[in-house]
């Protein structure tokens, strides 16, 4: 379950980022094509890095399954883990990807991306958070998103005084707005498959395909996106105790 959810929540992701690059090539106003311009240059780098250390994670969880046969070559489950590491380093080191984020990205025209990321996932919390059926989806996508404009925040008042705390959280930033990123699409399956399943007299499609994809969201929602919290606890501890050590402690 871990490994597709994760799976289908990011390929529906990149799917969505693959239309605003459609968006910013062929749309005809200038405006819509800036945000989505500004919402792709956010994205790609969170992406990047947390499709790659995610993909690799997986692989190795499948690995797993196999026991000591899937650490040989045989079965070819090996080959898939050693192709899969090096995702996470090459198109740019993924470390170097979340100081881009944190460092260029996030604060890149006043914030603007961000804001803008912040309103579309809160607008759809706000249009659906009276509707019963998605209540399992939007309240916890609700709460995450609080804590990314939380560790937002945080970042706001910190790294400009401390460059040094900037860096330090930067990848428990990146994976929060990953995690955001990807409830805000389990929630927009949810919404779409409970619109399919609303009529029970339609045979005209696979319920049980929506009904499995229900169950992968809430899958998500429930086992996956409470990471939020342990990246936001890690962000608000700062970089003193990454950096107190000296060079020569090493």
């Amino acid at each position: 379950m871990t490994v597709r959810v994760f799976q289908e929540g990011a390929r529906a992701l990149a799917y969505w980022a693959g239309l605003q690059v459609d968006i910013t090539r062929k749309h005809p106003d200038p405006e819509t094509r800036r945000k989505a311009e500004d919402l792709l240059g956010l994205l790609t780098p969170v992406m990047k890095t947390y499709f790659t250390d995610t993909g690799f994670a997986a692989t190795n969880l499948c690995l797993q399954c196999f026991g000591g046969h899937g650490y040989i070559a045989q079965w070819g489950m090996e080959q898939f883990v050693r192709d899969a590491r090096i995702t996470q380093i090459y198109e740019g080191a993924n470390g170097i990807q979340a100081l881009d984020l944190v460092g260029r990205k996030l604060p890149a025209n006043k914030g603007r991306a961000i804001q803008f990321f912040f309103a579309i996932v809160g607008g759809f919390c706000e249009k659906y958070e009276d509707n019963a059926a998605l209540s399992p989806f939007i309240k916890p996508l609700t709460e995450a998103l609080e804590r990314l404009v939380t560790a937002t925040q945080w970042l706001m008042r910190h790294a400009i005084s401390n460059p040094d705390n900037g860096g330090a959280v930067s990848m428990d930033y990146l994976y929060m707005v990953a995690l955001v990123a990807l409830g805000y699409q389990w929630a927009q399956v949810a919404r779409i498959c409970a619109n399919q399943l609303s009529n029970p007299d339609d045979d005209s499609f696979d319920r049980r395909f929506y009904q499995n994809k229900l169950v992968c969201a809430e899958f998500f929602m429930d086992k996956v996106l409470p990471e939020t919290m342990i990246h936001l606890a890690r962000i608000e501890a700062g970089a003193d105790a990454l950096m107190r050590l000296d060079a020569e402690a090493f």
